[in-house]
């Protein structure tokens, strides 16, 4: 079957008729990589050869099992990229997901802001990817950058209850690279230490021609296998100008990978900076689920996350093995209240005399309808009674 003749490349900014690519899907060329493997990167960033603009549906799209900024919820990630469940069911379950989990439902508005802006404005930026044979013959185009945009049109669909599929611009390039995922992603919303460590490791992967079997079922497998690999000469040199980081930096960053997969998603999710995973990788491994979860319930600085963990340490090596888990509680409890009255004093004293009031009304009335007032009314006049003394003593 002939292929299609190729097209001038317009601006993204252009308006071009909109052609419904169902009919012709099947005459796409066959490339060479299969759909879970992309091309190694070339060693210096160059401008992608555009082979066409095309406009698609989602549901003839898939997004790349190996980005390195994961976006689908983990719950979720298996059944969509295994086929059992396509873009507009997975949609409604994250939209689901979305109610029960806080995480979830910041980046599900984010995405759905987007959705919303292209009604405005536009989709001025284009989704890149290429042509790619699945392993029942099937051609589907593969996402290389734009899976944030492939997601708020399919959350945007859904939340509208819409029965017309939506069709969305993409380029055709004929070499999509890692380098190239990883600068789309550090340009638009930053990504989170974990992901940073994925991004590293897809580089230098990638650098050393390793691509993800297809049969692997945990992705976060492929990236640790950054850190076993033996670096040949200069190969941090080539990573560090796309990254923007040290190497002393990058090796912090890839040592996160080193936690089990459902804590490196639980970091991801809820965006635990690296140096809070630092200190959690500095204890015991039997420890690391119980204080990445304190710092999540908490929002914990490092700083913070040490003393808790200092105090988990005397804790354990003084009491009994009976009594030591709700010990330790309190004592890590103790910590994070510290650490909070500290923060909310410090903050308090840089606000002007407006911004104070404003902040102690909205305070003030959250607390009162949480029916937390009268408690919380207690504990202020036991703190101003101790402030009060130490005032005295000097």
């Amino acid at each position: 079957m002939a292929n299609p003749p190729k097209r001038t490349r317009h601006s993204a900014f252009d308006d071009f008729p909109v052609e419904d690519a169902t009919t012709d899907i099947l005459q796409k060329p066959a490339p060479e990589a299969s759909p879970s493997k992309i091309r190694a990167p070339q060693t210096e960033t160059v401008l992608p050869q555009v082979e066409r603009i095309e406009r698609l549906k989602p549901s003839q799209m898939m997004p790349d099992r190996f980005q390195p900024r994961r976006l689908l919820p983990f719950a979720l990630r298996e059944s969509f990229f295994n086929g059992e469940l396509d873009c507009y069911q997975t949609a409604e379950r994250w939209l689901a997901l979305a109610k029960q989990d806080n995480a979830y439902r910041l980046e599900v508005d984010r995405l759905l802001n987007m959705g919303e802006s292209f009604d405005e404005h536009g989709q001025i930026k284009p989704i890149t990817g290429s042509w790619v044979t699945t392993r029942d013959g099937r051609y589907i185009f593969q996402i290389e950058t734009g899976e944030r945009r492939f997601w708020a049109t399919c959350l945007t669909r859904i939340s509208r209850q819409s029965k017309d599929e939506p069709l969305v611009r993409v380029e055709v390039v004929a070499h999509p690279t890692r380098q190239r995922q990883v600068l789309e992603n550090r340009h638009s919303e930053p990504p989170s230490a974990v992901g940073q460590a994925c991004e590293i490791a897809s580089l230098i992967l990638s650098e050393m021609n390793v691509v993800p079997p297809i049969s692997l079922r945990d992705e976060f497998d492929f990236f640790r296998g950054a850190r076993s690999q033996r670096m040949p000469s200069g190969l941090w040199e080539k990573i560090m100008p796309v990254m923007q980081l040290t190497r002393p930096r990058m090796v912090q960053l890839l040592n996160i990978l080193q936690m089990p997969t459902y804590l490196l998603e639980l970091a991801d999710r809820y965006r635990l900076p690296e140096r809070v995973l630092r200190e959690v990788l500095s204890l015991p491994p039997d420890q690391w689920e119980r204080v990445i979860y304190l710092s999540i319930q908490n929002n914990l600085t490092s700083d913070e996350v040490y003393d808790a963990s200092s105090q988990m340490d005397s804790t354990s090596n003084t009491g009994s093995t009976s009594t030591s888990t709700p010990v330790k509680s309190k004592k890590a409890s103790y910590v994070v209240a510290v650490g909070g009255l500290r923060r909310f004093a410090n903050i308090m004293r840089r606000l002007d005399g407006i911004n104070q009031t404003q902040a102690f009304d909205e305070v003030a009335d959250d607390l009162v309808s949480a029916g937390d007032a009268e408690s919380l009314l207690t504990l202020i006049d036991e703190l101003s009674a101790v402030i009060k003394s130490r005032l005295t003593r000097r």
